[in-house]
């Protein structure tokens, strides 16, 4: 089984409303027994001024929250503090990007970091801007591209996220896409993140946006196992303690039929192995 939840935020992210404490309370309801809060770190977002979130908190200030839960809850559930950074690969912006997330996740004990895109040529993918006078193909060619070359450039991650957290926002009905029509750059990218020795992450949210599978799509999943991946991380990404282990049944049947035996959680930075 899997009662770990390693993708969840709160309110110290923009998009969420929920209470630390509240996500605490639906975690020991569910029967978890550890978490991780990786809520949103995004240096130098809202791209080109977009009005509605900003993805920036106090260090300190969560520290703080996560530490006084920690005591509160010892006996029913263990927490660990991370981070979701949202990483950028625009050439004028990456390396003052590289040197903020350098100098914060060295400064801060943080247990595990997502490293995640959502921004790419100075807009999010959510947004309208990003599409226009894009294909689909177009839009997914160089998302993935990004990805392959945040894993080259980067080192401040330890799992990197939603490997196709785009899909979510193509503005075509048929929310799919050919792992064939992309292979060469997602080899790259995979290739590079094991010999770095980082994993990525199974994110049950695309059951939750009616994908009717997690990101990254299995077929992504069972190639980073052919390519010899064993660092894989699972989260709800829950902004609401209703979303904490959503469809984790899902992914624990999922793994089991690509062959995966066990699944990752961290502490101090460092992987640990947890049967399924």
């Amino acid at each position: 089984m899997i009662y770990s939840d390693f993708h969840m935020h709160s309110c110290f992210s923009s998009d969420s409303d929920s209470k630390m404490e509240d996500m605490v309370k639906g975690a020991i309801d569910k029967g978890l027994k550890t978490i991780c809060f990786t809520d949103h770190y995004d240096f130098m977002y809202p791209a080109l001024g977009e009005p509605k979130w900003d993805f920036i908190f106090s260090i300190p200030d969560y520290f703080n929250s996560v530490q006084a839960l920690k005591e509160r809850y010892q006996k029913q559930i263990e927490i660990r503090c991370g981070v979701e950074l949202g990483l950028r690969n625009e050439p004028d912006l990456r390396q003052e990007v590289k040197s903020f997330y350098d100098k914060l996740t060295t400064a801060y004990p943080f247990d595990f970091i997502i490293g995640s895109t959502h921004v790419l040529e100075s807009t999010d993918p959510y947004y309208d801007r990003y599409w226009e006078g894009k294909t689909k193909e177009q839009g997914l060619n160089d998302y993935f591209r990004a990805i392959k070359e945040n894993a080259e450039f980067y080192s401040c991650f330890d799992v990197y996220g939603h490997l196709d957290y785009i899909i979510r926002y193509v503005r075509d009905t048929e929310k799919d896409y050919k792992i064939s029509d992309y292979q060469d750059i997602l080899d790259e990218a995979l290739k590079k993140l094991i010999t770095s020795g980082k994993g990525i992450e199974i994110n049950t949210s695309g059951f939750k946006y009616g994908l009717g599978r997690p990101h990254p799509k299995p077929e992504i999943l069972k190639r980073y196992k052919e390519l010899g991946g064993t660092i894989l991380s699972i989260g709800s990404d829950a902004h609401k303690p209703e979303h904490l282990a959503c469809d984790f049944k899902k992914a624990k049947n999922l793994l089991n039929e690509l062959g995966f035996s066990y699944y990752t959680i961290f502490r101090d930075r460092k992987p640990i192995q947890m049967k399924l």
